[in-house]
């Protein structure tokens, strides 16, 4: 599309809405949306209706013609309860009655229901929201999961003559944080796009609001590579907000979670992966699937990037990676660092990432630790630093002949260092 088409915000917003159309998304208007539940009543309904039937039924036999008002009103509490993210993964429960919010794909084997629940996920996006019951002011973009709010996106146009810093601005300082949507978990992140950056956060606190980067990298910097005849932010609603993808982030990266912070105090902590988090886990995760193990790769990452996440990401991606038979590629992955400090953080990053028992132990007594992790078959292993040997001795206890022997032969190591 010729940029001369597309230089005011409004058509900025026009192109972005037509081209998640163009991706599976479907229109919907203001009106739709319920300002107290922070929802858009009629697609949740639908979607519950239309995958869980019997459940809605159940459902509908205790509350009668109340039904719909009392399910849409205690979802909205769970959700501001719980934060978006945990209401999508998990269960909902309501009076004997169990529902899932959205369907994911398995790690393995997809039949013929899932394949069908999976595509019955709807997807929305709606312009200019009035989100507030205190005054009229609007959002230029929500997009939505089966009626529930996922991302806010403000937008500007430097045809217009804004940009990027001033959709930041319009979140710090015309956004109140008090208001339901923005709460945080509320929705899993906030963006800021003009026609060639792109911005996010999962937290509003007005001034006080921080925005990371979420561009593609421009000749080993920052920022995006022009394009032609579209805007270089293109990336945003042509891959990471495709039906796929968003499911994806959801259901692989996004993490909701009570951090305890240096002062011993717990703070509530919501992330989303940056964009090129994303990419070099994706990245890794599709050439093991094809190539399948023993293959070496080397990221690289500036200070304050994210490092540890990407590791976390990756290291849990892998651990439940099959191949196009359906076999799992590893049996146990471990992460290996160099540094105590390092170690820990990684340590605490995987441990606030995973939500199953028994998937991660951490090694930071002896060898025999490791030994007995590798026989037992956890699926990731953390290795410390702080333990009494160096990498030669982890990877030569890994091969050496005190293991089991299936499990010499079975077991792929990945090393993960920092």
């Amino acid at each position: 599309m010729p940029l001369a088409g597309v230089g005011k915000e409004l058509n900025f917003e026009a192109a972005i809405e037509q081209g998640l159309i163009d991706q599976g998304w479907e229109k919907r208007i203001n009106a739709d949306y319920d300002r107290d539940l922070c929802l858009d009543p009629e697609k949740v309904i639908n979607f519950i209706i239309a995958t869980q039937p019997e459940e809605w039924e159940k459902l509908k036999a205790q509350h009668g013609d109340d039904v719909r008002d009392r399910f849409l009103k205690r979802l909205s509490g769970e959700i501001a309860k719980r934060g978006v993210l945990k209401v999508l993964r998990d269960e909902f429960k309501d009076t004997g009655a169990r529902f899932r919010l959205a369907y994911f794909k398995p790690s393995s084997g997809l039949n013929e229901e899932i394949q069908r629940l999976y595509g019955a996920n709807s997807f929305t996006v709606m312009r200019q929201v009035h989100y507030s019951e205190a005054n009229e002011n609007s959002l230029d973009m929500v997009l939505f999961l089966n009626g529930i709010p996922i991302f806010t996106v403000e937008l500007k146009s430097k045809l217009n003559g804004q940009t990027v810093e001033d959709a930041i601005w319009q979140y710090r300082k015309d956004r109140d944080p008090k208001e339901p949507l923005f709460h945080l978990g509320r929705c899993l992140a906030h963006f800021a796009v003009d026609n060639d950056l792109a911005y996010m956060t999962t937290k509003l606190e007005g001034t006080k609001t921080f925005f990371l980067p979420f561009n593609r990298g421009f000749h080993g910097g920052a920022g995006n590579p022009p394009l032609v005849d579209d805007h270089a932010t293109a990336y945003l609603w042509k891959d990471v907000w495709t039906r796929d993808s968003v499911l994806h982030l959801i259901d692989r990266f996004c993490a909701d979670f009570m951090e305890t912070q240096e002062d011993g105090k717990r703070k509530r902590k919501v992330i989303f992966p940056r964009y090129h988090q994303r990419d070099a886990v994706q990245s890794l995760v599709t050439d093991t699937r094809a190539g399948g193990p023993g293959q070496r790769y080397l990221i690289q990452h500036s200070a304050g990037s994210g490092k540890s996440n990407t590791i976390a990401w990756l290291a849990l991606q892998l651990s439940t990676l099959h191949d196009d038979d359906d076999r799992r590629v590893f049996d146990s992955i471990i992460v290996i660092t160099d540094r105590r400090i390092l170690d820990r953080q990684l340590q605490t990053t995987l441990g606030n990432f995973i939500t199953t028992k028994g998937v991660l132990e951490n090694i930071d007594k002896t060898s025999r630790q490791l030994k007995e992790a590798l026989e037992g078959i956890v699926t990731l292993t953390g290795v410390s630093a702080d333990i009494r040997f160096d990498f030669f001795q982890v990877a030569a206890l890994a091969f050496s002949h005190t293991l089991n022997a299936s499990v010499r032969n079975l077991l792929n190591v990945s090393l993960l260092s920092k």
